[in-house]
């Protein structure tokens, strides 16, 4: 197995370079590769703030990638809650913050009003009081 960086997974689901696209695919067709949490919340910023890409082409770009037989996912279960709460209208960062918050905290504390207001059904998400 190995661990890719976001620029592999992003020359994979852009194929912008056509020489890193290839070798991007060649690989994760090839190979079992690991994604971290970091490189996800990474491609999705980059698919959103330098390729264009609208939340719902993020989401539906991620999970098709994270589908593949050949990719294991950091905290899957995680990731999943997350992008499915993205889906429903949460920041990707946000969202990936959000569901990765242990069970035994009593709240995710946050000064980001846009958060309070755009959380799916998440009521541990609270204003700093």
């Amino acid at each position: 197995m190995f661990a890719i960086d976001t620029n592999v997974v992003i020359r994979y689901l852009v194929n912008d370079d056509a020489a890193q696209g290839a070798r991007a695919r060649a690989l994760v067709d090839r190979e079992n590769v690991w994604v971290s949490r970091t490189v996800v919340l990474e491609s999705a910023w980059v698919l959103e703030a330098v390729y264009d890409f609208s939340r719902k082409d993020v989401i539906a770009a991620l999970e098709a990638f994270f589908g593949l037989a050949t990719v294991q996912v950091e905290d899957e279960a995680v990731v999943a809650r997350a992008l499915a709460s993205a889906r429903a209208g949460m920041d990707v960062a946000d969202a990936l913050h959000v569901a990765g918050t242990p069970a035994e905290a009593e709240a995710f504390l946050t000064f980001d009003r846009s958060l309070i207001r755009t959380r799916p059904k998440v009521p541990r998400v609270q204003f700093v009081p």
